[in-house]
């Protein structure tokens, strides 16, 4: 019999501050014993809530359960920035360009959004948890405005719109004198992460969906032609299951040592008050990721999306362990309002009301795992930094390929390589480390 344990399961350090925002949600409903269905899918974020909507479409008469650790959008889902984007945004570049012509990642990343878009549509959600507003690249010195203009560039020979902002354009949209210009691209989806993800889970719980929250699988084996899960609420029994857990897919003994366990922290201000608002002027909703991936993202949004609240996101730590500390978000909230004071000089008496950490998967050579791993046993894993679009697109593909269809979706990831190897341990971590201290040193006033 093949059974894989899981050596670890999800470690979550702060608040979800997303959903923490938001109304509270009716109790979580946990697995209520043993079940059986067609598809069983670990994960309830991005990838797990699209692989179980594109099943739903492909075939509505499916058995599925999506089986969640926590509760849905307080794991990762939750812990993000929001940007769901559309464009080429390697973290391991200086400026974001990727590998050469990026066209047929775009229109997939595209398809990712469009689908949703569909979500919201479908299923009634909020129409301002998805907001098509476009984000801006945010440079803060002549060197990032260099970036910003090298990414240009890339953009332009690839047709893509962008718009050049100087530092005025810059001031009218953030109400900073922190950035000297910034880079506009359109494409951008800002979304209220746990506002959606939460309500594509009530919509597929609607369609008939078990979505099972504080369920977090610890085991699973192949039992004849299909596979049996365990949890502390009882077994399910699949047909086919779907790892959609990211990087803890390494924890099931998959892609060891090949996947790169990144932890990058946010704080979010307290609800402002008018006074502050007006002080601060600039546009209520915007999204500024930094022109070097190494610097600061700053958001910004107002009260249909959970209060007038600023969110500022930086740090990162390479921990192949998969969980942070409580010294770190200190040390990082600590970081984020030095960061918070730079921009808004102003305000530096603003109350950071939440810090939290948020687990990212990447691999060195940029690529996903959506495949088959075994018969009947897929992935949809492996981030690389776009949670909320790559992870919805990966879920797209193993919800295709376990339905036996081949799609632009599907061919991509078949095409794509093996993540490749890290350097043995303590190297690897140590090696990591300094690198990242190094490239937030040079990142600077980003």
């Amino acid at each position: 019999m093949t059974q894989f344990t899981a050596r670890r399961t999800p470690v979550h350090k702060g608040p979800a501050a997303w959903s923490a925002i938001l109304p509270g949600q009716p109790a979580p409903l946990p697995l209520p014993g043993d079940q059986s269905v067609d598809v069983a899918i670990i994960g309830g974020g991005f990838a797990g809530l699209a692989a179980a909507r594109r099943l739903r479409q492909i075939d509505p008469a499916l058995k599925i359960a999506v089986l969640e650790a926590s509760r849905l959008a307080e794991g990762a889902s939750g812990r993000n920035s929001g940007f769901m984007i559309d464009l080429p945004h390697e973290l391991t570049s200086d400026d974001y360009a990727g590998h050469g012509d990026d066209r047929g990642m775009i229109a997939l990343n595209r398809h990712a959004i469009a689908f949703a878009r569909g979500a919201v549509e479908d299923y009634g959600i909020n129409a301002n948890y998805f907001d098509p507003i476009g984000k801006v690249n945010g440079a803060a010195s002549e060197t990032a405005d260099t970036l910003n203009r090298s990414y240009t560039d890339h953009l332009t020979s690839l047709g893509e719109p962008n718009e050049h902002l100087d530092a005025q354009g810059m001031f009218d949209l953030t109400g900073s004198r922190h950035y000297v210009s910034g880079l506009y691209t359109p494409g951008t989806v800002m979304l209220q992460p746990a506002g959606l993800i939460r309500g594509i889970g009530e919509g597929l719980r609607a369609s008939g969906v078990g979505i099972w929250e504080q369920t977090p699988v610890t085991a699973f084996a192949r039992t004849g032609a299909g596979w049996t899960l365990t949890t502390p609420k009882g077994r399910v029994s699949a047909g086919k299951v779907i790892l959609a857990n990211n990087g803890h897919l390494e924890s099931f003994g998959f892609a060891a040592n090949r996947l790169m366990h990144v932890f990058l922290y946010a704080s979010m201000t307290v609800d402002l008050p008018p006074e502050t608002l007006k002080t601060m002027g600039g546009q209520p909703r915007w999204g500024v990721t930094p022109s070097d991936p190494m610097g600061t993202t700053m958001r910004r949004i107002d009260t249909a999306l959970g209060g007038n609240r600023i969110i500022t996101r930086t740090c990162a730590s390479f921990l192949p362990g998969m969980e942070t500390s409580d010294a770190a978000l200190k040390r990082t909230a600590a970081v984020h309002a030095r960061k918070f004071a730079d921009r808004f000089p102003a305000l530096a008496g603003v109350k950071q009301a939440y810090t939290w950490a948020g687990h990212l998967c990447l691999t060195r050579n940029a690529v996903s795992i959506a495949r088959e791993l075994e018969p009947g046993l897929y992935a949809a894993t492996v981030c690389n930094g776009l949670g909320t679009a790559r992870s919805t697109l990966t879920g797209i593909a193993a919800a295709e390929l376990a339905m036996g269809q081949e799609t632009d979706a599907t061919r991509h990831f078949a095409a794509e390589v093996e993540p490749v190897k890290l350097p043995p341990k303590p190297f690897s971590t140590i090696g990591a480390n300094a690198y990242l201290r190094f490239k937030e040193w040079r990142a600077g006033r980003e």
